[in-house]
């Protein structure tokens, strides 16, 4: 967005990632935020309206709940900003702000680089993104509903040329699937890791992807030559009739028997494998999430993300358990800063609500216990024969 403001304008980013919000004057305030932390974005904008400043408030929240989210800013932004950030500028310019803009979804090409030069110096990582939009279309996920279901690829000389101008040796590729899906999505992959191979582009990262990601090993060889330490798979459960539930078809489609063989694959290229998991699926019971813990733990799984099932807005979980009556937060705007994942924000069919609450922590504890989490360090260093991705694996399991 700094990117896209005319030149005229001086910017500055305000990172409470690193340091609590104290005033600063401004003659517009734009804020950005998840669900969780959108009862803070509207605090913040409450103080700027008391003063007579203009507030904008856009990010997947406001994007979900647009009525909600004008109640508390002067003008809100559904969508991607690309399309329509010119326009709000120009109009508070000539004092006609509106209170609503909604964006169109545009092709990913030409994309403004960010202004990295305003990020918090302490950042390790830097982030870039090749592609937005999911087909997939799992109950949990608001992805589809923000960037929709068409999988936008973005040219690969344009993230190219941006990568050579990234002076972090770290990336993160922010795509919710980098592989993509299908054969043209895998070739487009492959020409981006040869891109990156034959400019020296000397780069240590990881991204997010399906369980598709070791249909191709051409694939895999070459994203490892390209710098790639990690992978991130959404795997949420070893169940077969839970990921049918959660309509996660492409996990589905793959079959748990093969599971393995993924992390097989994977781990052949000196990868390790990042497993995202989900607790308090609405059939869990307390033995299937030990289960589910024994089974990570029992896996060739490098490095873990447990989450607690979420209901967030915009997603057709949220709809069907509003409905239902099963959401015990619902105190909004209040309440939002509980779905931030650890939580348990409505009330299990199987468990009550303080008997699911400690079963997640006796699971977590299980899989982020120092001798386990030892132990995976040096399982991933014989299976990977990587001191990098055994490194990198381990130090994710620290964060979590």
């Amino acid at each position: 967005m700094a990117a896209l403001t005319p030149g005229h304008w001086e910017v500055e980013i305000l990172d409470e990632n690193f340091e609590r919000f104290t005033y600063r004057q401004a003659d517009l305030v734009a804020l950005t935020s998840l669900t969780s932390s959108a009862t803070r974005a509207y605090e913040i904008a409450a103080i700027y309206r008391k003063k007579g400043i203009k507030t904008v408030l856009g990010g997947i929240h406001a994007s979900m709940v647009p009525d909600e989210a004008q109640r508390y800013v002067d003008s809100i932004v559904t969508g991607e900003a690309e399309d329509i950030w010119g326009k709000v500028i120009s109009d508070f310019e000539e004092g006609k702000l509106r209170k609503r803009y909604d964006a169109k979804l545009l092709p990913f090409k030409n994309a403004v680089r960010p202004r990295r030069d305003l990020f918090h110096p302490d950042y390790q990582f830097a982030s870039i993104q090749t592609t937005r939009g999911c087909p997939m279309k799992c109950e949990f996920c608001s992805v589809h509903m923000f960037n929709g279901s068409k999988y936008r690829i973005r040219p690969v000389e344009e993230v190219l040329d941006e990568l050579e101008e990234i002076p972090q040796e770290k990336i993160y590729f922010v795509d919710d699937n980098l592989i993509g899906y299908g054969k043209k999505s895998q070739q487009r992959a492959i020409e981006l890791f040869r891109g990156m191979i034959d400019r020296g582009i000397k780069k240590q990262w990881f991204c997010s992807a399906s369980m598709n990601f070791a249909d191709n090993e051409e694939v895999l060889e070459l994203a490892a030559k390209a710098g790639c330490v990690m992978v991130l798979l959404g795997i949420e459960s070893e169940r077969i009739d839970q990921l049918e539930e959660a309509n996660k078809k492409m996990n589905v489609k793959i079959g748990i028997d093969h599971y393995d063989e993924v992390f097989r694959k994977i781990h052949k290229y000196g990868i390790s494998v990042l497993g995202a998991f989900i607790y308090g699926l609405e059939s869990d019971t307390p033995e299937t999430m030990r289960h589910r813990t024994e089974y990570i733990n029992n896996a060739d799984i490098d490095a873990v993300q447990a989450t607690v099932l979420t209901p967030l807005p915009g997603t057709p979980l949220f709809d069907r358990m509003m409905e239902e009556g099963q959401i015990k937060y619902r105190e909004f705007p209040h309440d939002w800063q509980y779905y931030d994942f650890v939580e348990v924000v409505y009330n299990h069919r199987n468990m009550l609500r303080e008997e699911f609450m400690q079963e997640v922590r006796d699971n977590w504890d299980i899989l982020y216990n120092d001798n386990v989490l030892k132990k995976k360090f040096l399982r991933t260093l014989k299976q990977t024969r990587s001191p990098l991705a055994a490194i990198w694996s381990y130090g994710s399991n620290l964060q979590y």
